[in-house]
């Protein structure tokens, strides 16, 4: 079975995208973002798909985006932070080697922004950030082979780390 090097996931602002590109350079490997994938797809930009199609749209697009990279894609793919909401998207990950980029509110809100660009965080972005935190990170912990606490760290350092798990189980 073909499958990713590493699966990560996480909140807004944890640095799935910039650790996973670090990452995958570090291991000689592809990088994908769901995210991205999904855009490509679909041929426009996450907030145009909220906004034309609507949230059930884009979760059914990122469900398939995800199973199929889960079985083809053999790099380091970061997941969009609502992924690990489906229950059969969590029950995918089982079988891979996933890692949590943990992230507390404080640096989460300087490095998202308040919602720039993010859809969900149109409205009260802060308090809105906040509770998806707390909704997600029992989801996120389920789904997790490895957690990473990223707050107050540079990628680079979170990238060797995680570089040096992923090569020592493999």
């Amino acid at each position: 079975m073909t499958a990713p090097a590493a699966v990560i996931v996480g909140p807004p602002g944890a640095g799935k995208t910039t650790v996973g590109q670090a990452v995958a350079a570090l291991l000689g490997v592809d990088f994908a973002d769901t995210d991205h994938l999904i855009e490509q797809r679909a041929g426009k930009p996450i907030p145009e798909i909220f906004f034309d199609d609507g949230e059930d749209a884009f979760r059914a697009l990122e469900r398939e985006t995800i199973a199929a990279s889960l079985g083809s894609f053999t790099g380091v793919l970061a997941l969009g932070g609502g992924a690990i909401l489906h229950e059969g998207t969590r029950e995918a990950l089982r079988a891979h080697t996933v890692v949590f980029l943990s992230v507390e509110l404080t640096d989460a809100v300087k490095r998202v922004g308040l919602g720039a660009g993010r859809p969900l965080l149109s409205v009260n972005p802060r308090a809105t950030l906040k509770y998806l935190m707390e909704q997600r990170r029992p989801l996120y912990a389920s789904v997790a082979t490895h957690t990473i606490a990223t707050d107050a760290r540079s990628p680079d350092e979170i990238a060797a780390e995680l570089a040096a798990l992923l090569k020592d189980r493999g």
